[in-house]
């Protein structure tokens, strides 16, 4: 039985969409267990480029089934959308192929408005949401008035449990966010005409996800955003609406977790994140520019430049510790490819004392400062490796001081964008 996990150890962006399309070739079932078609993937396959939002990286194979679970947010526009466009470059997407939870959520045109408008009303203490409806379908999850995948395969349930969100929602976005009131049979038709076409994708994925690890099947799970934007363990309230986490996977898929066996961290070898809150290591300066331009760090589904800082150990032992990796992936160490000296904080100054952990308290983390320990550079030979032995020595050194300090072997290491510039260095 091997079923592991693949998530990102630091605010998203570290690569997972490459890494999970690279661990896919032996896996035999992909699936998704949190977020919503605000995650983006690019993964690149010789020559073409791929972008992926909600459907789940293991798609560009021919062979894997890909599973939504029930603890992702589905917009089925977004959904057909990414199919027709995959479609449109070649990429056969069947039932056979891709199965949704009926237990998934239904993101919705109010969920849209709602966090486009209260993002608009928080004026300077935005959030950075990216407006796709994640955070409000979320809500109307915990707040038991969701509706489901389950609820619009039955007419009268979905038209009933429409009509009366609407009747609730429609004064708050007219009267208190000043929007304009949405459209019962416009929303009810558009969903029914989604009902007919998402019916032979749906399937109880819990069942599915068991019946496929119980037959010894490889399974990857593969997650979205990164454990630092986690509901619960990030940088809070900077954060997504799910859990992120390793422990994400047992509610977002319906199976125990007894039965995952590994958890891949995914890490930049530097640090980023997109939008507001706290990033101790960034680099506000012409380093910061020079590796956002050196990495093409430019969002997948926003566009959004993204911050840049020197890689944070501190992070990945939070990570670590919280998700149980059992080994890191460390990816784009050919962006640092010919710098004469890079930097890596190995802790945090805080209240006078060192410390290796991430404080739950913003405050309290604008008072951290970054301890760093400095390596000697590598030039762009590290992109013409396709083994470890290849690499650099600094390169190496700069690997192994990650393995230190964190205390967990490194299985993969990535030296560009391709499928071919990745190799494994050591078991998942």
């Amino acid at each position: 039985m091997s079923a592991f996990i693949v998530l990102g150890a630091q605010w998203g962006d570290e690569g997972k969409g490459k890494m999970t399309d690279y661990l896919a070739e032996d896996a035999e079932v992909v699936v998704r267990y949190q977020g919503g078609n605000n995650a983006g993937h690019t993964v690149e396959v010789e020559d073409k480029q791929y972008k992926l939002h909600l459907i789940p990286s293991g798609v560009l194979y021919d062979t894997k089934l890909n599973v939504i679970g029930n603890g992702v947010v589905v917009d089925p526009k977004a959904f057909f959308h990414e199919i027709d466009y995959l479609q449109g470059v070649g990429v056969k997407v069947t039932p056979e192929k891709l199965v949704v939870s009926d237990r998934a959520h239904l993101i919705m045109p109010y969920h849209r408005v709602l966090d486009k408008l209260k993002e608009q009303a928080r004026g300077k203490n935005d959030i950075g949401t990216t407006g796709k409806g994640i955070g409000p379908c979320y809500t109307d999850k915990f707040e038991r008035c969701g509706i489901r995948v389950c609820d619009l395969l039955h007419k009268e349930v979905f038209e009933e449990k429409l009509r009366t969100n609407l009747e609730m929602k429609n004064p708050y976005i007219t009267k208190v966010l000043g929007g304009e009131a949405l459209k019962f049979d416009e929303i009810l038709a558009e969903y029914l005409a989604f009902a007919e076409r998402l019916r032979p994708y749906v399937q109880d994925t819990s069942v599915v996800v068991y019946d496929a690890i119980k037959a010894n099947k490889k399974v990857l799970f593969e997650g979205a955003q990164g454990m630092l934007l986690d509901i619960d363990y990030g940088t809070y309230p900077y954060v997504t609406s799910s859990n992120t986490t390793a422990g994400g996977v047992s509610n977002g898929v319906g199976i125990g977790p007894t039965m995952i066996t590994n958890a891949v961290g995914i890490a930049k070898a530097y640090t980023t994140r997109v939008g507001k809150g706290p990033f101790p290591t960034e680099l506000n300066d012409e380093m910061g520019d020079w590796i956002r331009e050196k990495g093409h760090e430019f969002g997948v589904t926003t566009g959004r430049a993204r911050r840049c800082g020197w890689l944070d150990l501190v992070i990945l032992k939070t990570t670590v510790r919280v998700c149980g990796l059992t080994s890191l992936a460390v990816t784009k160490i050919d962006t640092l490819a010919g710098l004469e000296k890079i930097k890596v904080c190995v802790g945090y100054k805080f209240n006078g004392k060192i410390i290796d952990y991430f404080p739950a308290s913003l405050e309290d983390l604008a008072k951290c400062e970054p301890v760093y320990e400095e390596f000697e550079g590598w030039d762009d030979s590290v992109a013409n490796a396709r083994s470890y032995d290849q690499l650099p020595e600094n390169a190496k050194k700069y690997l192994k001081r990650i393995e230190e300090i964190t205390e967990t072997r490194i299985s993969i290491v990535s030296v560009g964008p391709r499928r071919d510039q990745t190799m494994r260095v050591a078991e998942l």
